[in-house]
């Protein structure tokens, strides 16, 4: 007997120790940061020329808003571990149909692996933003369908998941009080933690502390929006837990809501996170300072697996929106300018995604902010658009290959020098912020 127990520990002992390789492995992998490569322009560089842009930046992952064929062949062989999504609009007819989301992985996903090292899939992007409800109820079975589809075709190592916007949330503050909408709760959102929860697959959260400071920046000051606060906290009366970003806020309010819901272990993985470095006139804080700053102070944070209040010392894999300023996206300037790139290549500002140059390193100086403050002026008649210096070699120009519901193509260009005057935009709903809780009988959706 004694012998046999002493068997078990020498069998137990190496299992021990391959699970804390593992573990330690796949800590030290999932604390690098990554970018998204949106193709929303009709001037950016080819797919083979934006991989090699995009190891310049030293990211080790990319995600992208389709499974463009051009883009993850140029990623073959390159060790970049990639996310790809679904569209939009294959959601619904996918949800109740195996066979159609077997043909979609065999004719998406499978040509391409192992050889591109494609390690998520995500199911659509913002649909509980972006379309109406009935696509919401289809969601999670759309999800069940692809795991599916992929243990089919023998691919194991792709998790699953879906972006969501801060607008899941009814109620973000305090943090500890982060709540689901009522109307998705129980019917979108607790079946889909539950199968995040039992595909050990992430959370993935889009999060911009640009927007909630923007639509209230006389209450939320920007060195907290930038983390640069030196003398400000904020405390948590809830849990106690102390703050001195508004990142780890909003991102601590949807662990609270997932803990709320009955799953506080699922793990969260930043999809979107950024600043614009321009945008129309009126729009407030969008300049190369401030996105230089943020994405700088971003990576170092994400970098160093500090983790937030609410789960401190835990990674946060993320993903830097986006590698261009995209100048074919609709909607207002500063969706055309969270690019790290101008589209001939060259870098708006020094940036480097392995977190291993510290900030005091950057030596090129930054432009000082003239936009920090909200517009005075009539009307918004025109954006603020940098340009980049001129390259001698002018790169190829690609469009997507499928239209894709998240980037429609191509999308209607305003005239910017004919547009009706509009006001300044209300704020925006979707950011329960600022630090007021809302009074109890409001509906902000």
């Amino acid at each position: 007997m004694v012998a046999l127990k002493n068997m078990g520990h020498l069998v137990f002992l190496p299992l021990l120790i391959l699970s804390i390789l593992i573990s330690t492995s796949s800590a030290k992998f999932t604390s690098k940061v990554g970018i998204n490569y949106g193709q929303l322009g009709n001037n950016l560089p080819s797919p083979s020329k934006s991989v090699e842009l995009i190891k310049s930046l030293k990211a080790k992952l990319v995600k992208i808003y389709d499974t463009n064929p051009k883009i993850l062949n140029s990623l073959k062989h390159t060790n970049i571990k990639v996310s790809v999504m679904l569209p939009n609009e294959l959601i619904s007819n996918i949800s109740s149909n195996q066979t159609l989301s077997d043909l979609w992985v065999r004719s998406n996903v499978q040509p391409f692996y192992p050889h591109t090292k494609i390690r998520y899939l995500l199911v659509g992007n913002e649909i509980i933003s972006s379309t109406d409800n009935k696509t919401w109820y289809n969601l999670v079975p759309a999800m069940r369908k692809i795991k599916s589809s992929l243990k089919a075709h023998g691919i194991h190592k792709v998790k699953v998941g879906t972006s969501c916007a801060m607008d899941v949330l009814e109620s973000s503050y305090p943090p500890s009080n982060g709540t689901f909408r009522a109307d998705i709760s129980g019917r979108v959102m607790k079946p889909m933690l539950q199968f995040l929860n039992k595909t050990r697959s992430f959370f993935f959260l889009d999060a911009y502390p640009y927007f909630p400071w923007s639509s209230d920046p006389t209450n939320i000051k920007l060195d907290y929006a930038l983390f640069e606060s030196k003398n400000f906290t904020y405390t948590d009366p809830g849990s106690g837990l102390v703050y001195t970003n508004l990142f780890d806020q909003m991102v601590d309010a949807v662990i609270f809501a997932m803990r709320r819901l009955g799953y506080p272990g699922i793990r969260v993985w930043i999809a979107e996170t950024g600043w614009p470095n321009g945008g129309d006139s009126d729009q407030i804080g969008c300049n190369i300072y401030n996105a230089a700053t943020y994405n700088r102070n971003v990576v170092k944070k994400l970098t160093s697996e500090s983790g937030t209040p609410a789960r401190p010392g835990k990674v946060l894999p993320s993903f830097i929106f986006s590698l261009y300023n995209e100048n074919q996206k609709p909607g207002p300037g500063t969706e055309r300018h969270f690019g790290l790139l101008y589209p001939n290549g060259s870098k708006i500002y020094e940036i480097d995604l392995s977190g291993e140059t510290q900030v005091w390193e950057y030596k090129k100086p930054l432009p000082k902010p003239t936009n920090d403050e909200k517009y005075k002026g009539k009307t918004p008649m025109s954006y603020s658009d940098p340009q980049p210096p001129p390259l001698p070699i002018r790169c190829t120009n690609i469009a997507p290959l499928a239209p894709n519901p998240y980037y429609p193509w191509p999308p209607p260009v305003p005239d910017l020098e004919t547009l009706d005057p509009q006001p300044p935009p209300l704020p925006n709903p979707y950011y329960p912020w600022p630090f007021l809780p809302p009074p109890p009988s409001s509906n902000r959706y």
